[in-house]
């Protein structure tokens, strides 16, 4: 063991309360500047119809409802639909016109752990001007707790999960 402390000193590390808190811990709540409480879905332009919206960390095999806020876009009029190459995991559910550009709810499927991309396609009614829309979700898996939520971000369900030891199937004879 001595031969691992490459050091003579000790590490000394010290806690310094602010003025007005005692050591014993009478105010124990953490406070974190303000700058660290950006707790909204993220719209990042890509290009000029290309956006990048990040939702935060989801849980798998859940349904998320989305509401994020794009800006305005020139190649887009009040008349807006999904193209009809639709994703598996992820499906428009409604875009209005706001004063701030086009207010966009969706629903997102979490259907595997890591950082997963999205796509869906906006058009205009008879037009053939595409906004590319991609969701950007960090998916955990259901053993590491329950994420917390951006503002515009709505768990709306959870799928059924297949568990081969709940099976009734006792094997062939």
């Amino acid at each position: 063991m001595a031969a691992a402390n490459k050091g003579n000193k000790p590490r000394v590390r010290s806690i310094r309360f602010a003025a007005g808190h005692d050591a014993e811990g009478s105010q124990s709540h953490v406070h974190f500047d303000e700058k660290l409480h950006d707790s909204v879905v993220m719209v990042t332009q890509e290009s000029e119809s290309s956006f990048l919206v990040k939702v935060g960390f989801l849980k798998i095999l859940h349904r998320y409802e989305i509401t994020f806020t794009l800006p305005p876009v020139r190649r887009l009029s009040k008349d807006i639909r999904e193209a009809p190459v639709p994703s598996l995991h992820l499906r428009l559910l409604s875009v209005v016109p706001v004063p701030e550009g086009y207010s966009v709810k969706c629903e997102y499927s979490a259907h595997k752990e890591g950082v997963l991309k999205e796509e869906m396609l906006l058009a205009c009614e008879g037009g053939s001007a595409y906004v590319r829309v991609m969701v950007q979700a960090r998916v955990m898996d259901r053993h590491h707790g329950t994420p917390m939520l951006l503002d515009g971000v709505k768990c709306v369900g959870a799928e059924l999960e297949y568990d081969s030891e709940h099976s009734d199937w006792h094997g062939f004879d």
